[in-house]
């Protein structure tokens, strides 16, 4: 299990194998002083990797994006492994335990674009990226890789225009990786694209409203369909039913809690993520993370 820890990224070097790439780093900060709440551009940064090259385990508090130029990685999240190359984008969200790291052979160059804002879930959305798949892969990837070298050059030159320009290129990168999700589903059969809709509005229904009773019945009446056929389509896209996948995204969301607001009780915690049983919701956190919830909150709170 990955015990959290709380960092900017920072692409220290901890590897002291030689590579055939020489290492590099840059990065710049966004210079306006003012938070545009909507969406607002925090970094960006460009690094050559060394060879096993990680970061993590750790969370972020912020939306952390990666595009692979060249070279061999892994993504690794609470749920799942991805093995990367050029050409694919990976999405880090708020809170969520990960870890990433360069091929031994082949490490990779990325660009990377860390962005915050009541607009950020939704522009993840459009892009295609889904908590249970955090991955969009272009064929041909270098016009978006240019957006966030723009993006850093324009923090780097620190003029007054520089958010605005910022927010504007990430929303074009958003835009290229949904222009590709839109091209591939119009490629598949009819009955495919509306079982790829369905399946992305399940996932939208879950994660916006776990913190509420909801079921798989509730869905079923809300979409209009067979209930055991939501759970068949669901399982076989997700690969978990969607009652798995809720009670992982209100424990996940639970263990943030237990973390970030040590004033909230057990039971504040459990309601806050939609678990009204106290002692159910402490028996399933103990299922899933090996201790109680109270036995890891004074963990981490002591690290």
């Amino acid at each position: 299990m990955f015990k959290p820890s709380f960092h900017q990224p920072d692409d220290s070097r901890s590897n002291d194998q030689a590579s055939h790439k020489h290492e590099s780093y840059r990065v710049s900060s966004n210079p306006s002083m003012e938070v545009n709440h909507s969406l607002h551009v925090l970094f960006a940064g460009e690094s050559q990797t060394q060879p096993n090259h990680r970061l993590g385990p750790k969370v972020y508090s912020f939306y952390l994006m990666h595009i692979v130029l060249d070279g061999y990685g892994s993504y690794v999240t609470e749920q799942q492994r991805y093995e990367l190359k050029a050409g694919d984008t990976f999405l880090i969200r708020p809170n969520q335990l990960i870890s990433y790291e360069s091929d031994s052979q082949h490490p990779w160059r990325y660009r990377w674009v860390a962005f915050t804002g009541e607009q950020a879930e939704q522009l993840a959305a459009i892009a295609g990226f889904i908590p249970s798949y955090e991955v969009v892969s272009l064929d041909d990837y270098h016009k978006t890789a240019e957006y966030y070298q723009q993006i850093l050059e324009a923090f780097r030159e620190g003029h007054a225009t520089s958010t605005i320009q910022a927010s504007g290129l990430l929303q074009l990168i958003m835009s290229d990786y949904g222009k590709k999700q839109h091209l591939e589903a119009q490629l598949l059969p009819s009955s495919h694209r509306a079982e790829q809709q369905l399946h992305k509005q399940m996932v939208h229904y879950l994660t916006s409203q776990y913190t509420h009773p909801v079921s798989i019945e509730h869905m079923a009446e809300a979409f209009g369909y067979n209930r055991a056929y939501l759970s068949r389509l669901f399982k076989q896209k997700v690969g978990m039913p969607p009652s798995t996948f809720l009670l992982n995204l209100r424990l996940d969301h639970a263990r943030h809690m237990l973390r970030e607001r040590p004033e909230l009780t057990i039971e504040q915690v459990a309601a806050s993520v939609g678990i009204q049983d106290a002692l159910y919701f402490s028996k399933q956190f103990r299922k899933a993370y090996q201790q109680s919830p109270t036995a890891y909150r004074k963990r981490v709170l002591k690290e």
